[in-house]
């Protein structure tokens, strides 16, 4: 009993839950604006108006997620520039992500036909899928370079341990996005295009909120910009080899998922709509379990930039025992309230039956899932990206190979259960070699 008492007065448990609350509630608000998006299309009279946003929204999942690097290899490099006290480097990390994030939303733009093209040949949907998809993407995409900088600042306000921001420009972003969702596809009836409208509108507006608070913390931080650190080769080397890691890791962890819809969309627009309200169910999962691996970067890069050993493994231990409570909350949540959460999504009879279904995977989701979320937030917050390239590497072949041969035996069910797979074996690779983080602790 003693033990247990003494487990529960640690003071890193209130340091996990200061820095992982804002990120739980700002996280949660992203799954929300996509079920707004898919709820406000899912009362529209035809399934394919769900399948457009669906397949939309995924080419820019891929999109941005493979450029998730600029939010995670910041965050560990800032992290750690904290844990050293040394201000000039933190703002110069900074300074080149931004400096990165333009150069690649201007790539992304001067060559958005040909990603256009690339993702509908990938995803076959019905025509009228095909159409709206390319009617969403091609208003959204104008918010690219927003979106690409806005990850510098959100792997900034991690690093230094600020969520609370990050909480503020999420809220905001999202709060609008729903506001201008209503008004477009509801008031104004534009459907598809109102969605990536209102996406896009929302995602320059948080860019601006996001420069202001970061100018504000930067007074407060101290430090100068250096110009020769800013664009050191040796630094910038380092930034981009590790950002080649993530960027692999990312990408192939992006087309699991796309090959997932697109697996669903070969089986008709009824059950494309049902994955695509299921999905639902895996992003408020994720964001929300995603809370604790964030505070963990952070905690993690600041204990191995000062060098305690002792107080990364109690980071480690603590956020992953809390991790692991809200992802049971998350299944009971899923179990009990499942079918309600479904009907609101969305009113067509047959796509609701079909995703009932499918529930029992989503409700044993989070409990597979919590340990591939927290492996990530070590390993990012200690920059020991080759590890994370090499473990999704085997994962994503695991996976690739699950999913033939479970499909031909279950079909859709068969689907659900490479997902489910693939993301155990993310955390067993990733948990194999964690020794190597502590071991970084004390070199």
């Amino acid at each position: 009993m003693s033990s247990i008492t003494s487990f529960f007065s640690r003071p890193t448990h209130g340091e996990v839950w200061r820095l992982a609350w804002p990120i739980i509630l700002s996280n949660s608000s992203v799954p929300l604006l996509g079920a707004v998006d898919t709820a406000v299309v899912g009362h529209l009279p035809e399934a394919h108006y769900i399948g457009s946003v669906a397949i939309g929204a995924l080419m820019f999942s891929f999109l941005y997620w493979g450029f998730g690097f600029l939010r995670m290899g910041t965050t560990g490099f800032i992290a750690q520039a904290t844990g050293r006290q040394d201000a000039n480097e933190v703002r110069s990390v900074l300074a080149r992500a931004v400096l990165l994030s333009l150069i690649l939303s201007l790539v992304v733009l001067i060559f958005q036909p040909l990603v256009l093209w690339i993702a509908l040949d990938f995803i076959e949907g019905s025509a009228a899928v095909e159409a709206g998809a390319a009617e969403y993407f091609s208003i959204r995409i104008w918010s690219a370079p927003a979106v690409l900088i806005n990850y510098g600042l959100m792997g900034f306000f991690i690093g230094t341990k600020n969520t609370k921001a990050t909480l503020v420009v999420q809220i905001f972003m999202n709060g609008l996005n729903i506001i201008l969702d209503l008004l477009f596809v509801i008031g104004l009836g534009w459907a598809v295009s109102g969605v990536a409208a209102a996406t896009a509108i929302a995602e320059i507006s948080a860019l601006l909120l996001g420069l202001y608070l970061v100018r504000r913390q930067l007074r407060l931080l101290g430090g100068k910009w250096q110009k020769a650190a800013i664009l050191s080769v040796n630094k910038m080397l380092r930034l981009l080899s590790v950002n080649l890691d993530i960027f692999i890791r990312t990408i192939l962890l992006i087309f699991a998922f796309a090959y997932f819809t697109a697996e669903a969309a070969s089986k008709g627009d009824v059950t494309l709509a049902a994955i695509a309200i299921l999905m639902n169910f895996m992003h408020f999962m994720a964001y929300g379990l995603d809370g604790f691996a964030f505070a963990t970067e952070g905690m993690v890069g600041a204990a191995l930039g000062a060098k305690q050993p002792k107080q990364l493994r109690e980071i480690v231990v603590v956020s992953s025992f809390w991790a692991l409570v809200v992802a049971t909350i998350y299944a009971l949540v899923y179990w009990i309230f499942g079918p309600s959460i479904i009907n609101l999504l969305t009113s067509i009879p047959e796509v609701r039956a079909h995703a009932n279904e499918f529930l029992p995977w989503l409700i044993v989701a989070p409990l597979i899932s919590i340990w591939s979320y927290q492996m990530d937030g070590i390993f990012i917050g200690a920059v020991q990206s080759k590890e994370m390239r090499n473990g999704m590497i085997i994962s994503f072949i695991t996976y690739m190979i699950a999913i033939h041969i479970f499909d031909d035996f279950w079909g859709p069910d068969g689907l659900w259960a490479a997902l489910m797979l693939y993301m155990a074996v993310r955390g067993v690779t990733l948990a194999l070699v964690y020794p190597r983080v502590e071991r970084a602790a004390t070199a």
